[in-house]
């Protein structure tokens, strides 16, 4: 017989599932910002490579200042808005943000990517802006390249365990499913992958 703590824990999860209008419109909203995420990576990547691998001043700093603006303007609000509705649609679904492995893995990249925008990427773009628009060089290749490299990778895998859903349950989540719990009708977990 469950305990009154994890039966209430389980009615209190419960309670925070969203409608089916609800659940559609934060999982639009999610796949929006994130493939806008994604497009901005890769622009970042293409203005990294235009301004480490060209030999012009002019095309250099052209390249790193429009960096800087997708850097400071865009990236960082599309990557809360990825982040904030990844966890409502986790939050407010049966998936659940640890019970799932690949529901997990993506909080925890999406997370670091993040943290790494703003932390590393967005400083890296400043100093190579400052040091080209004060007329010397690219101080360092890896100053707009590096960021954008891990960040596409980060995000072309995490797109592909969104597909795939792999790895299975969490320990929570296999703890959850084991535990008997009253949901209301039309909140069933989700189907279990066989593959």
């Amino acid at each position: 017989m469950p305990s009154r703590s994890s039966s209430s824990s389980a009615a209190s999860a419960s309670s925070l599932k969203l409608s089916r209008p609800a659940r559609r419109a934060s999982l639009v909203v999610h796949v929006v910002g994130a493939a806008s995420w994604l497009g901005l990576t890769v622009g970042l990547l293409a203005l990294g490579v235009t301004a480490a691998t060209t030999g012009t001043a002019v095309t250099v700093e052209a390249s790193v200042r429009a960096m800087k603006l997708f850097a400071d303007w865009l990236l960082l609000p599309v990557a809360f808005l990825t982040l904030v509705s990844g966890l409502v649609l986790s939050l407010g679904t049966p998936w659940g943000l640890a019970r799932h492995r690949w529901v997990w893995t993506k909080f925890w990249l999406t997370l670091a990517t993040t943290t790494a925008t703003v932390f590393a990427l967005r400083p890296g773009v400043n100093s190579a802006v400052a040091a080209v628009t004060a007329g010397g060089p690219l101080p360092d290749a890896g100053d707009v390249l590096f960021g954008p490299i891990v960040s596409l990778s980060a995000y072309v895998f995490m797109t592909v365990i969104s597909v795939l859903k792999p790895w299975g349950l969490t320990r929570r989540g296999r703890r959850l499913r084991a535990t008997p719990s009253r949901r209301p009708t039309g909140t069933a977990e989700p189907a279990r992958r066989t593959s």
